[in-house]
């Protein structure tokens, strides 16, 4: 079983400028607490293939995760996976852009999150965490993109 949580937000920013925030994932502790380090391991700009790693932070524990770029559509939609295998993973995450009037920007971010092993019994609990969450997330990415 799996399951997606989503949100959505008006960005007061162009949607190439959106995009470009988000193609850096190197951006992502900037909106995401849980985020406490994030890096790119692979050389370049950011590109399918490219691969991030970040040390998270979720209900008091650290884990190490890995993220790869499975799609790169500039200015509108970009899509990850998480290559590692944690209790509860990314299996596929993403954003899409549209331009709006007057410089502006619709984001939808979502992740269907996948339970592993005993992660199927966290998997749940996980979910509900992250669709509560959802529409502050958004907003935190809106305000992180038009702080920079």
């Amino acid at each position: 079983m799996s399951g997606q949580f989503e949100g959505t937000v008006e960005i007061d920013r162009p949607v190439e400028e959106v995009f470009a925030f988000l193609a850096d994932g190197e951006n992502d502790p900037k909106f995401s607490p849980r985020v406490l380090e994030m890096e790119k391991e692979t050389d370049g700009p950011t590109s399918v293939g490219t691969v991030y790693r970040s040390t998270v932070k979720d209900a008091g524990m650290k884990s190490h995760r890995e993220f790869k770029i499975t799609e790169f559509q500039p200015p509108t939609r970009l899509r990850w996976t998480e290559v590692s295998k944690n209790l509860v993973t990314g299996a596929e995450g993403g954003y899409d852009l549209e331009r709006l009037a007057e410089g502006k920007t619709r984001l939808r971010v979502y992740n269907i999150l996948e339970g592993h092993g005993i992660g199927k019994l966290l998997e749940g609990f996980a979910l509900s965490a992250a669709r509560k969450d959802a529409d502050a997330f958004a907003h935190r990415i809106k305000a992180a993109v038009e702080a920079s």
